[in-house]
């Protein structure tokens, strides 16, 4: 059955087409997260159950922020148009000093270098429902509110999962089932279940003595587009304003003030945003005291199990990067169990995602950790020499573009995974998302963003190729792709030899491929660049790609779990 949480029900239930179908992949937890992998593995048409043990999705406004990576993400699930309506696009940051000066506007650089605006806040239960319903679009994917995972055993070709769910009777008792699956993602939070099954630890530190205040309001008078990190020692405090009135308040709260998880006054409430706004108890959403975790899973693999969002890595908000890197765990992990389903690749590739991911995730990790320092410090001390160096920085083109462009947030970068280097002068955008232009394509010249000409699936661009190029690239055993012509000098995408034809629309396609003449760019289903070659260079790319992309042979035996879970 799929259960679909209802307003003012619990949950009403109605057949799906694929009740009785064993799942290829079973998604624990329907948070932003775990509903961004069904719908990716969804449209990729892999058998998913989802389980969560809530009966219905949150009502916890917790995530506010969605960047332009996540975007990207849901336009692959082709989710885009219906996201769009519940968040404030294209915001920034301004940070402010001792006693609230201003010190300087974040936002990126306006330009929409993955096809989406860079920084865009929206609230938590709107987007699980845009995720949710998304999955009526899929008769083989199947969710399941009210039910808990239970244990996991891992055998080397399956994994076994017992849940718990209400048994109906209205007893309060719980009916158990075992179900099997391929692969199972965990997706369930910070005091993740299936980390706990799996014996994994979190590795880095909490701050206990660091205790925050968040207040959700409604029918604020805030109508900024932008958030407020105010930075001034005596009271660190964030504002950022959202849609129809809702304004989300962080306040680092004093020794006696909240303890962590305690109920918090209203009074507490009401004197804390007496300065920005008057208060009533109906228009507060939520209030919570809490402390911040910077944390790593030791693995985020284990076996045919995964960790994914804040299963895998718990750090603090002021980089507004704790879904967004949960987003992008779903992103590099998706499409590659939906390959190795498929027989397209083999266990190597999955082996990729633990390599790929952790690195970016400490990078986030840290950088949440310096932001919270250095931004919302109680020290005067530091704070005032924290001004000064912001304002020194600012009087200098390559400070100024630092700061206002947010270049200290670290790049989606792979330095190792499934990727292949080849001598020449593409280098640097090996193992960097591909940038998504407006690009001019079919008979009409129509303007259309680059992932949707690409689609689902692997792309090879051939920048400036003739058909000698692209004989010569067809006889390597590259991965099964999209072939895309990528047309130069201001002319015309006219498709040949069956092949796709882009060209410039707005200036950045040329910008970024146009010294490139020659090249080929390998992308992954991911928008991440696996490899920059010349048609010369196509046997090495395929040989070093097959050891992540080629299927097992029958003759050999199920890859071992590398450490079996049996419990």
């Amino acid at each position: 059955m799929r259960r679909h949480p209802e307003k003012g029900s619990s949950m009403t239930t109605r057949p799906s087409a694929s009740a009785d179908a064993t799942p290829q992949v079973l998604v624990v937890g329907a948070g932003p997260v775990g509903l961004t992998a069904a719908n990716l593995l969804g449209t990729l048409g892999v058998r998913v159950l989802v389980v969560e043990r809530h009966t219905t999705t949150s009502d916890d406004a917790k995530a506010i922020s969605l960047d332009d990576e996540s975007l990207r993400t849901l336009q692959l699930a082709d989710l885009d148009e219906a996201v769009y309506p519940i968040i404030v696009p294209g915001t920034g940051t301004r940070y402010y000093g001792v006693g609230g000066r201003p010190l300087v506007h974040a936002r990126g650089t306006g330009e929409r270098r993955y096809g989406h605006p860079f920084k865009n806040p929206f609230a938590q239960p709107d987007l699980e429902r845009v995720l949710l319903s998304g999955l009526d679009r899929f008769p083989h994917v199947d969710v399941r509110f009210g039910t808990r995972l239970v244990e996991l055993s891992q055998y080397p070709d399956r994994v076994w999962a017992t849940l718990a769910s209400d048994d109906g009777d209205g007893t309060g008792g719980e009916a158990t089932q075992r179900i099997e699956a391929a692969y199972v993602l965990g997706c369930d939070g910070g005091r993740s279940t299936v980390r706990e099954q799996l014996s994994v630890p979190m590795r880095g530190r909490s701050c206990p003595d660091d205790v925050w205040l968040v207040v959700d309001t409604l029918d604020d008078p805030h109508d900024e587009r932008y958030g407020m990190h105010v930075g001034d020692p005596d009271r660190p405090l964030v504002i950022v304003p959202g849609r129809a009135g809702r304004c989300r308040y962080e306040f680092r709260l004093r020794p006696g003030e909240c303890a962590p998880g305690a109920a918090v006054p209203f009074g507490l409430v009401r004197d804390l945003l007496r300065p920005h706004r008057d208060i009533t108890p109906e228009q507060v959403e939520r209030s919570v005291a809490y402390t911040f975790h910077a944390l790593l899973a030791e693995r985020l693999r284990e076996g045919r199990c995964f960790l994914l969002g804040d299963a895998a890595h718990m750090m603090p908000p002021f980089a507004g990067q704790g879904l967004n890197s949960g987003v992008r765990d779903a992103a590099n992990l998706c499409w590659k169990v939906a390959d190795v389903l498929a027989g397209r690749a083999g266990d190597a590739l999955l082996d990729t995602y633990d390599m790929e991911r952790r690195p970016h995730a400490q990078a986030m990790i840290d950088l949440s950790v310096r932001l919270g320092r250095i931004v919302m410090t109680t020290d005067h001390r530091r704070a005032r020499v924290r001004d000064l160096c912001v304002r020194a920085a600012l009087r200098s083109r390559r400070g100024r573009r630092y700061l206002t462009e947010m270049r200290y947030r670290p790049d989606t970068r792979v330095s190792d995974g499934a990727l292949a280097r080849a001598d020449g002068p593409g280098q640097a955008l090996t193992g960097t998302l591909l940038p998504q232009p407006v690009v001019l394509h079919g008979p009409g010249y129509t303007a259309t963003r680059l992932d949707d000409v690409l689609g689902q699936g692997w792309s090879l661009l051939g920048i400036g190729l003739s058909e000698d190029d692209w004989t010569a690239v067809a006889a390597a055993a590259l991965p099964d792709a999209r072939c895309v012509d990528v047309v130069l000098e201001d002319r015309a995408p006219r498709e040949r030899g069956g092949r796709t034809a882009v060209a410039d629309g707005d200036g950045a396609l040329d910008a970024c491929l146009g010294s490139l003449p020659g090249h080929l760019l390998l992308v992954r289903p991911d928008r991440l660049i696996a490899s920059v070659f010349t048609p010369g260079q196509a046997e090495h790319v395929a040989r070093t790609l097959a050891r992540f992309l080629s299927p097992p042979s029958v003759s050999q035996p199920p890859t071992a779990v590398r450490r079996s879970v049996i419990f």
